[in-house]
């Protein structure tokens, strides 16, 4: 079944990309040349309400924490905001402390560019210490920046903007010509993530290119390298390619094999094995040039891989049995579980763990999870697994992890533990309310569970609790509005976190 990560109306054209859509385009606009340089950005504040001066506080180390306080911070997108009078130019709200907004768009001070209809500012974020200060730092994709002519794809770049201890400040634009490559209509950071690649204690920085021919990835910050570009015809990958492939339209990171180096799982929705929209993921460990591509028909695979199972749809990275190694849940939204459903249905849904090893992800030791065995009853439009998000939400040192149900308007909460990984035992779903709850998710250290209805504009942040062994950590009781914004902006349509986009 074929799987979309929102399900309103303005994103009726992601059918073709289920996790990482590709934002309709508007009517065409007046643009500033493709080709114009982009002038280099001066180290100035970005505009809207930031933390107080800070001139001698350093940066905490602490993920995500922007502004060097000590705490985390969060960042949401709404890709559809209208900026300076042009529809669906995009912005992305910074909450400092989780308390404080700032803005953040293209018509910034300091920012290069300019905000322009149909960019999509905020069709994907990153977090991760890309300079090596232990400040957090926000790489912003504008996947439809540029486009060529009305109704295309946008040649897309990616925005930097650098933590400090007076908060985030814009830094420089990043295109496919810095990657080696030349600018077409590939939607240039439609997906981002970040991880130490090489082990050298700062983040590299990972971009979707899924619009490259069967779809891309890129690579900046490597040590001793400089920025390229991978794509399934990369001979150490080694994959046929098919142009509806959009291969990187999913990303994340992880230590899978826990040698201090982070590998890099590509989702491939799209990708047809066999019929059409089976999905795959490929897990690119980029230092030693080695690739493993996983299949539902992989041994030890629960299930089957079946057309529109949209496989790979979403990613989460985190250690759900304590062993001091990466695991990764997929997402197959798609996934037909109920009986007489027709092939273009949205899907009930399944997810998929995979525990790693010295040797990296092992398939004999996965699990799959639908709610056939878990609350809840399968439906054929929940989309069960259209967003996952991981993070310890109970404070016992290993990873939960966290299930989107945007068609049931609801997440699913699954505790780790060190005996087993991931358990069924204790599993608790919660429903909310608005469009689309689940289709984003984020956890954040010390706070708890962040839940987007991206419809309907809308942030609810579920505390965490200390609670050891099998508890999934989040109280329901707790639950309260963090943020609003417009549903017609897609307030919430990505978040920074453990999350999958």
């Amino acid at each position: 079944m074929r799987a979309m990560l929102l399900a309103s109306a303005v994103l009726a054209a992601s059918l073709a990309a289920p996790a990482a859509p590709a934002l309709p385009a508007p009517a065409a606009a007046p643009d500033s040349p493709a080709s114009a340089p982009r002038p280099p950005a001066p180290a100035v504040p970005v505009s809207g309400p930031l933390p107080a001066p800070a001139a001698f506080r350093a940066c905490s180390g602490v993920p995500a924490d922007f502004d060097g306080d000590g705490r985390a911070d969060l960042a949401v997108a709404a890709p559809y905001t209208e900026v300076g009078g042009h529809a669906r130019a995009g912005s992305v709200t910074v909450l400092y402390g989780m308390r404080t907004e700032a803005r953040l768009t293209q018509d910034d001070p300091g920012v290069p560019g300019e905000a322009e209809t149909g960019d999509a500012f905020g069709s994907a974020l990153a977090v991760g210490d890309f300079d090596g200060d232990r400040c957090a730092d926000l790489a912003v994709g504008v996947s439809e920046e540029d486009r060529p002519g009305p109704g295309s794809d946008g040649r897309g770049v990616v925005q930097l903007f650098h933590g400090s201890p007076g908060g985030l400040r814009p830094g420089g634009v990043l295109d496919a010509g810095d990657l080696g490559r030349g600018r077409g209509a590939d939607r240039f950071g439609a997906a981002l993530a970040a991880g130490d690649l090489d082990g050298d204690g700062d983040d590299e920085l990972v971009i979707g290119i899924p619009g490259l021919g069967g779809g891309g990835v890129g690579v900046h910050g490597m040590r001793g390298r400089r920025p390229y570009v991978v794509t399934q015809r990369t001979r150490w990958i080694g994959q046929r390619e098919r142009g509806t492939d959009q291969f990187g339209s999913v990303l994340a990171t992880g230590d899978f094999d826990g040698d201090g180096r982070a590998e890099i799982a590509v989702g491939v929705p799209a990708d047809s094995l066999r019929k059409s929209g089976e999905g795959s993921v490929t897990v690119l460990d980029v230092r030693r040039r080695g690739a493993l591509r996983l299949t539902q028909d992989a041994p030890g695979l629960a299930g089957a891989a079946e057309p529109w199972d949209g496989f790979g749809a979403a990613l989460a990275t985190g250690d759900f049995n304590a062993d001091g190694r990466a695991d990764l849940a997929v997402g197959a939204p798609g996934e037909g579980l109920t009986a007489n459903q027709r092939a273009m249905d949205y899907g009930d849904g399944t997810v998929v763990a995979l525990y790693g090893s010295a040797h990296g992800l092992r398939t004999g030791t996965s699990e799959a999870f639908s709610q056939r065995g878990l609350d809840g009853v399968p439906r054929y439009f929940d989309r069960f697994g259209a967003a996952l998000a991981a993070g310890d939400l109970n404070g016992d040192g290993d990873d939960e992890l966290v299930i989107g149900v945007p068609g049931e308007n609801a997440v699913q909460v699954l505790a780790g533990t060190p005996s087993g990984g991931l358990t069924k035992r204790n599993d608790l779903l919660v429903t909310g309310r608005g469009g689309d709850f689940g289709a984003a998710l984020a956890t954040v250290p010390g706070r708890g569970l962040v839940v987007a209805a991206p419809a309907s504009g809308r942030l609810v942040l579920l505390r965490g609790r200390d609670r050891a062994g099998a508890d999934p950590g989040v109280r329901p009781a707790t639950a309260r509005t963090l943020a609003t914004g417009a549903g017609s902006a897609l307030f919430g349509y990505a978040l920074t976190g453990s999350g999958s986009r």
